[in-house]
């Protein structure tokens, strides 16, 4: 039984144009012909879950979403397996997280069971989207919540939707990267929003990535407010670090998102002779270990980029550090690849992570 009611596009696009797109996909260009929406109102809860065209939203002026940010997202991902059978990986972490966040906001939470049945029948009906699985193609999905509520006033908003897009999408990162730890923004604080996945968190980041790419750098890293001398994350990837004694290290979670992928890696961990460790890692702890060989790999993980292998630091104070001999680690790649296979259906699936769709 379906919980979306289907109302099929009147234009929807020409095989031969769809199939250029999934053929050769770009990162968040190209959406599929649907995406699943619903609606609440206070006093009435969430109603009228629907597929629809993709089309515009109309909002009033003083929606409250342009006037005080309440707005989260997700960020997830279909597989395409080798017998043409269609995947989702974790998808109910994505549901639980997206409560989370919206618990945060003080915005209305989407039922968990209607986020997955959301993910289930859109990717269902556009399935044609779903590329093949060369070169890391994927269809990525990316649920979100706004408030649309009409009113100026420091509050919570009464009204909300959530919305489902679907963009077919090649590898994010396609290579190796180097982060610049930056000395002038921080990414959250206790107390703040870095835990939840909404869009001001990644707004704010834009000025430390401009920052970072102005020093020849691919990402940043952040370091915690307070201090400024704990190592918290990335802009859009959590950060991990291999030791010479075999451990999988992470910053601890707290003020920091807590990332899919980061948790599925340190699962992994012991599969390949590693120990996982979340903890406190102050950057003059890195710069020694990397110096020293005690810190022997280095990498980011996240749902678009998977795992990208980091090969340098740079920064103003220490200049440039290069991890290890500046080439993405053998541990980092093997992680890579099994991770990848459990998704696109060659290796085993231990863990029961693997959701069917179609």
């Amino acid at each position: 039984m379906s919980t979306f009611d289907l109302r099929l596009t009147d234009h929807p696009t020409s095989d031969a144009d769809r199939d250029a797109v999934v053929a050769d996909p770009v990162f968040g260009k190209f959406f599929t012909d649907h995406m699943a929406v619903a609606d609440y109102t206070e006093g009435r809860g969430w109603h009228d879950h629907r597929i629809v065209a993709t089309e515009d939203f109309r909002l009033h002026p003083a929606a409250a979403v342009l006037h005080y940010g309440q707005e989260i997202f997700e960020g997830l991902k279909a597989y395409r397996h080798a017998d043409d059978s269609v995947w989702l990986f974790r998808p109910e972490r994505n549901a639980a997280r997206f409560v989370s966040s919206a618990q945060r906001l003080e915005m209305a939470p989407f039922p968990e069971e209607a986020f997955l049945a959301s993910l289930q029948e859109l990717v269902t009906l556009e399935q044609a989207w779903v590329p093949q699985p060369d070169g890391e193609k994927s269809l990525y999905l990316r649920p979100f919540q706004i408030a649309n509520e009409p009113y100026l006033g420091v509050r919570e908003a009464k009204n909300y939707i959530y919305g489902l897009l679907a963009t077919p999408v090649g590898a994010y990162y396609p290579a190796p990267v180097k982060l610049w730890v930056t000395p002038n923004y921080t990414r959250a604080a206790p107390g703040g929003t870095g835990a939840a996945k909404c869009g001001g968190n990644y707004a704010a980041s834009l000025a430390a990535a401009n920052e970072a790419a102005a020093h020849g750098c691919g990402q940043v890293l952040y370091l915690d407010g307070a201090e400024h001398r704990w190592l918290e994350e990335c802009g859009t990837m959590n950060f991990m670090m291999l030791t010479a004694d075999g451990e999988m290290v992470t910053p601890a979670l707290g003020s920091i998102l807590p990332g899919v992928t980061r948790d599925s890696l340190l699962r992994l961990a012991a599969e390949h002779g590693l120990t996982p460790v979340e903890r406190q890692i102050s950057i003059d702890e890195l710069r020694e270990g990397v110096t020293s060989g005690q810190i022997t790999e280095t990498f980011a993980c996240g749902t678009a980029a998977v795992i990208t292998p980091i090969v340098g630091f740079n920064s103003p104070e220490h200049g440039e550090q290069v991890v290890g001999d500046g080439e993405p680690g053998a541990r980092t790649k093997e992680l890579r690849a099994h991770l990848l296979d459990i998704q696109y259906g060659r290796a085993e699936d231990r863990h029961g992570w693997m959701r069917k769709v179609c």
